[in-house]
């Protein structure tokens, strides 16, 4: 069992003495091995993607509508990295920043998870993208149909003279007033970063004070995986408009070094948990899921 490195104020969702899901992990992809007679649009064989609770494990369990057919394009590791990081930067882009077709969207952490998808979510929806990485990444960035990059440790975004219509700003290591002055008059920042667990809650709680007398400034909402984005993501992926970055593939008794990795914010894109063969069984309508890979 992994007990996330979380401060004492965060226990009080995540389990004050041991987490309350003892298994982590959401993202999943695998192979149905069986189905429950409840289940009607899978069947044995069906290669699928989704989320469940306790994803990192031999199997794990979720309804039959948490999953969907995976896309022929994508291997099981990139189907799996679809989930959580593909859900958030769709909504934080479509519903929280009403992004529109020709207006300009600058993503600070361009090449983290939410990152390389909503760089390319952007695209899709027809605006023009700045990534903003760092030197190492600035390439990888440019690969994932950015129209321009900016090396952060060499340029500052809030100091130059573009103005964005939306910021998505997933580092938050700058204050918020000051990455507003990149904003055009009508534009719209997303704050999205924050560090360690306590730092994000500390500054999705200033997000939200701000956001309530300052007009450019989008007030936190919850984001929540479901069908419908899942499969409005399966479009995007196979229409060739989105790709999942994967930086890496553990395997499972390497869990806790995955999760450090991504805790230290070294991964580019995703980092995945690597399991063969990959099974589903449905039972009476509940998923248990033998996945393929989970992230």
């Amino acid at each position: 069992m992994i007990r996330p490195k979380t401060g004492f104020v965060m226990r009080f969702a995540t389990g004050l003495r041991t987490p309350k899901i003892r298994v982590p992990g959401t993202d999943v992809a695998g192979t149905v091995e069986a189905v429950g007679k409840a289940v009607e649009d899978l069947r044995p064989g069906d290669e699928v993607f989704g989320w469940c609770t306790g994803a990192f494990a031999e199997y794990a369990a979720g309804s039959a509508d948490q999953f969907i057919k995976k896309p022929a394009r994508l291997t099981f590791e990139q189907a799996a990295a679809v989930g959580v990081s593909a859900t958030t930067a769709l909504q934080l882009l479509r519903d929280d920043g009403k992004l529109q077709p020709g207006q300009k969207v600058l993503i600070n952490g361009a090449s983290g998870g939410v990152g390389t998808f909503a760089v390319q979510i952007a695209k899709a929806l027809g605006a023009e993208v700045t990534g903003v990485t760092s030197s190492k990444n600035l390439d990888a960035v440019r690969t994932i149909c950015a129209d321009h990059v900016i090396d952060y440790r060499t340029t500052d975004f809030t100091t130059g003279a573009d103005r964005y219509d939306l910021i998505l700003d997933n580092v938050g290591d700058r204050p918020m007033a000051q990455v507003r002055r990149a904003l055009t008059k009508n534009g719209t920042l997303i704050s999205n970063g924050g560090g360690h667990a306590a730092g994000k809650l500390s500054r999705t709680i200033r997000t939200m004070l701000v956001s309530t007398f300052v007009r450019q400034q989008a007030a936190p909402t919850v984001k929540v995986q479901n069908r419908k984005d899942l499969l409005a993501l399966k479009d995007l992926v196979e229409a060739g408009k989105v790709t999942p970055v994967i930086d890496g593939s553990y395997p499972l008794a390497e869990t806790p070094a995955a999760i450090s990795h991504v805790a230290d914010g070294h991964a580019r894109g995703t980092i995945v948990i690597s399991m063969a063969p990959a099974r589903t069984v449905a039972i009476d309508g509940a998923t248990p899921l033998m996945p393929a890979v989970a992230a």
